[in-house]
């Protein structure tokens, strides 16, 4: 007896088990049949979300990345408007020292040629005046041969005089 009791436990048990595997099936067949359509919607529903949500991430790094480029850039720009004024600010100061030079340039061509005219002026003045000297010299001299020339007819004369007389 104690066999069959062994083996009437077991055949039970398997029976119950086979049983249990029949009716899930079958209930799962029939549920299958019966599935709402929702199901199916909702289910594509949540696998567009997590596509949309991996999208909208690469997005948002794509987003920050740009941002980052974005301010390095403002950086570089700022910089370089920096050196642009500092170029522009020396250009201006060229521009003033040139002015500067080219009004100081014409002040002293100006005065050179004041210079130059006067020299001129001077050189004419200084040949009239060598001229005025050299004729004031000849006429000394030939007054001085002149009165070389009477001392030595009044000389000849006062000789002819005492010789007369």
């Amino acid at each position: 007896m104690p066999d069959i009791l062994i083996f009437a436990t077991v055949t039970g048990f398997l029976a119950g088990w086979l049983l249990a595997k029949l009716g899930s099936y079958v209930s799962s067949r029939v549920k299958a049949a019966e599935r709402d359509p929702r199901d199916a919607r909702i289910r594509s529903l949540e696998a567009e979300v997590r596509v949309a949500q991996s999208a909208t991430d690469k997005a948002k790094a794509g987003l920050e990345e740009s941002a980052g480029e974005l301010t390095r850039v403002r950086a570089t720009i700022k910089e370089k408007d920096d050196v642009l004024a500092r170029h522009a600010s020396t250009i201006e100061q060229l521009r003033s020292d040139l002015k500067d030079s080219v009004k100081k340039t014409r002040e002293l061509r100006v005065e050179l040629t004041e210079r130059a005219s006067e020299n001129v002026r001077s050189e004419a003045r200084l040949r009239e005046v060598e001229t005025e000297l050299s004729v004031v010299h000849a006429s000394t001299n030939l007054l001085a041969s002149g009165m070389y020339a009477m001392q030595d007819e009044d000389e000849d004369a006062v000789q002819i005089l005492k010789a007369k007389g």
